[in-house]
């Protein structure tokens, strides 16, 4: 038996953590991890269109392992490509239970590919077989000076077989097998080059027309058989006994063995588990799959290709016999970089080991279908993957995608709309327990409005902003055990020792801690975010902000303003790549401003009489400041005279309408809001969803609306004199939440 390598709980590990565990129990090299987190393990499209014509873009599929499978007393891990979640937890559960009851056992006795010529235009069948084997010492010969490389690797033409077939016209026709070692390879251009060569001689010698000359897929020449014992108190749950599921496994396959109805489906689920494994090693599944098929047919009717009986002290016995003719080298394999971080992820090093793993994960995915087939029913794993591809298209946060799952299964409506009111929920739900308490040592920041110059101010004009007051608190704690960064509303729960952060809160976190030289396996941050992220509301500049003086105030360092400021803008540059410095002025010194970033002598603190009417609404869909960003500079560089125009109108906007907003004077600064739109659509950082909000705002009352941030997505600011309730309800019956800056929190819907 091979040593024991756990991966205990893999399934509820983050991508990074599986990847981790799989470097530490050696499976993987760290630069090999880091290849599938930088998405180098897919096939590029360049490289995509030298393998087929007419290539537009490569298609992907998730890339799993199923831990703990033991073949032959050796440890592997099965990787699989498939889109179904339901084959990869039912491989990985039936791989552990087969572990436990001592692994599986499989043989290859032989490992050969069938090449086909057909004989025709001839008369005596009998005697175009007496000729052809008087002459195979020959042909072999010929045959193995095709390709002598193969010979010199132990592999070549190993036999002949003859078979004759009369015709529905009533003539004869003789087929020649070619028994061809293919060693390693998968071999089908080899068979086929070879059938193709020989044709001429075999011509001559049997006087007859070579007509078809090509392999064969089914590769029963390249019989695999797996088989696991299971001990009956293996088999029963806290629902079903023992005996109940090792009888019913064994009633429906001798259903599949007789109704070729039931066994399409039954072998179906063996195939699942078989292609997963072929794709990702970079067989061809559909040769695979017409040879496994055309095998279960073999006999008088289509049939299971398994076989589940009791043992004679009432254990589980399964069998399945399956051809299964793979390779491990070859162009179109080697083309892929995903196959060899396969084979290697597998520990498979000969066709036939990988072989042996198919044959074993077919059998195990075919008893993991049965025995939920058996039990609970089928349809209990297929709701949950229906559950997670609809949180998928919902755009679910990661950190919140099991809870919403769960939610959806358990509401039985498993439908779009559910998803998104579920995140509303558990949004709301955070919000309404926080967990920073206010007579606690904490940092607070702003969130931000614009209200005129969103991409102008990158280039140095100005912008005209307010502050959302106390939009996140921070709380900085010494840590236990597991340093991490929470913010409940957000759904994020990171860890805070990781060496590589991902992008976000993580990264935020630990580029403030290497700045003020605090280790990152002491503290945890405990957040409380009134406003939504990536919405175009500085949510990532208030995290920084209150991240820093949560600090501040623990360790009693003394930050200036002006430290507080340029390290969120260091935070910044680390999100959105080249900010404009807005975000993290307003955050810190949480006051309305007319900002430009070239010189603090043109920043100006506005003093207003009143908290201005705004209503701020979320659109459905984030937006990407780094995105925005770089997509407007690609256009202003290739016209730059126009952009210069746009953006000096914008300035002139802010400066102008940060004189009324002082003055109160809503209508003016509505309308400078309106063309600012017009300017920032033309600009192409507005979105048809954005422009729909815009028009609702107005059309119940607002004097200005436009988006606010860097676009792409995010939100809304509408001005709305006297009319602010009915805006917030049109923006509510609309489905968008929503923030009222003149009122207080519990007037914010949906955060």
């Amino acid at each position: 038996m091979a040593a024991k390598t756990e991966y205990p709980k893999f399934y509820r590990l983050s991508l990074e953590k599986r990847l981790a565990m799989l470097v530490a129990n050696s499976v993987l090299s760290e630069e090999e991890a880091a290849r599938f987190l930088r998405g180098d393990s897919v096939l590029r499209a360049p490289m995509a269109d030298k393998l087929i014509e007419n290539v537009i873009g490569v298609f992907g599929l998730p890339f799993a392992i199923a831990p703990g499978f033991v073949i032959n007393g050796d440890e592997h891990l099965a990787p699989l490509v498939v889109e179904e979640p339901s084959i990869v937890a039912g491989l990985s559960g039936a791989a552990k239970l087969m572990r436990a009851a001592g692994g599986l056992q499989v043989d290859m006795p032989e490992s050969l590919l069938i090449g086909q010529l057909q004989l025709v235009d001839l008369e005596d069948p009998d005697a175009v077989i007496s000729s052809l084997r008087d002459a195979e010492g020959e042909l072999q010969r010929l045959a193995n000076l095709i390709h002598p490389n193969l010979l010199a690797r132990g592999g070549g033409v190993e036999g002949f077989e003859y078979f004759k077939h009369q015709l529905a016209d009533g003539g004869w026709t003789v087929v020649v097998h070619l028994l061809v070692d293919t060693c390693d390879a998968m071999g089908a251009n080899l068979v086929n080059t070879i059938c193709e060569r020989l044709a001429p001689r075999i011509t001559n010698i049997t006087g007859a027309r070579v007509a078809l000359r090509i392999l064969s897929n089914l590769a029963d020449r390249s019989l695999v058989t797996a088989r696991v014992t299971i001990p009956l108190e293996q088999l029963g749950t806290a629902t079903f006994s023992a005996e109940f599921v090792r009888d019913e496994i064994v009633q429906a396959t001798a259903l599949a063995e007789k109704d070729p109805y039931r066994a399409a489906t039954h072998n179906k689920g063996i195939m699942n588990g078989i292609d997963a494994v072929a794709i990702a090693t970079g067989n061809d599944w559909r040769a695979i799959e017409a040879g496994a098929h055309a095998y279960a047919a073999r006999g008088e009717r289509y049939s299971s290709l398994s076989e589940w009986t009791i043992g004679d002290d009432g254990s589980l016995c399964g069998s399945l016999t399956v051809p299964l003719k793979v390779g491990i080298v070859g162009g179109s394999l080697e083309s892929n970089p995903a196959v060899p971080l396969a084979l290697k992820i597998a520990g498979i090093h000969t066709s036939k080991q990988l072989a042996c793993l198919m044959a074993a994960v077919g059998l195990a995915q075919n008893f993991a279908a049965l025995r939920a087939l058996v039990t609970h029913g089928i349809q209990k794993g297929h709701m949950r993957l229906h559950a997670r591809s609809v949180a998928a298209s919902a755009g679910v946060p990661p950190e919140m995608f099991d809870r919403v799952v769960a939610g959806l299964i358990e509401s039985g409506e498993i439908k779009s709309w559910k998803a998104d009111e579920l995140i509303d929920d558990y949004r709301m739900e955070a919000l309404s327990k926080p967990i920073v308490r206010p007579d606690e040592p904490h940092g607070a920041a702003s969130g931000k409005v614009i209200l005129l110059g969103e991409h102008a101010a990158v280039y140095d004009k100005h912008a005209l902003a307010v502050p959302l007051p106390d939009a996140v608190l921070a709380c900085a704690r010494k840590a236990g055990d597991a340093p991490r960064i929470s913010i409940p509303a957000w759904g994020i729960q990171q860890s805070l020792t990781q060496e590589s952060p991902r992008p976000g809160a993580q990264a935020i976190a630990a580029l403030i801690m290497r700045v003020l030289q605090l280790p990152d396996n002491m503290f945890s941050i405990d957040v409380d975010a009134r406003i939504p992220a990536a919405m175009g509301l500085g949510a990532s500049a208030a995290l920084a902000v209150a991240v820093i003086r949560a600090f501040d105030v623990l360790l009693n360092l003394g930050l200036a303003n002006r430290d507080v400021d340029a390290l969120a803008l260091e935070c910044e540059r680390l999100s959105h790549g080249t900010p404009s410095g807005i975000d993290n002025n307003v955050a810190t010194y949480s006051e309305p401003v007319l900002y430009s970033r070239s010189s603090a002598s043109r920043t100006r603190p506005i003093t207003l009489r009143e908290v201005p009417p705004l209503v701020i609404a979320s659109s459905s869909q984030r937006g990407s400041t780094k995105e925005m960003v770089s997509g407007v500079r690609k256009r202003y560089e290739a016209n730059p005279s126009l952009y210069d125009t746009i953006f000096a109108e914008i300035d002139e906007l802010s400066i102008a309408g940060a004189v009324a907003l002082r003055d109160r004077d809503y209508a003016a600064l509505g309308s400078m809001m309106n063309v600012c739109q017009g300017f920032l659509n033309a600009i192409e950082v507005s979105t048809p969803e954005l422009e729909k909000m815009i028009q609702i705002a107005r059309r119940s009352g607002a004097v200005g609306a436009k988006l606010t941030g860097s676009g792409g997505g995010g939100s809304i600011v509408a001005l709305c004199p006297d009319r602010c309730d009915e805006v917030a309800s049109a923006m509510q019956d609309a489905g968008y939440a929503f923030i009222r800056l003149n009122k207080s929190r519990a007037d914010q819907r949906n955060l």
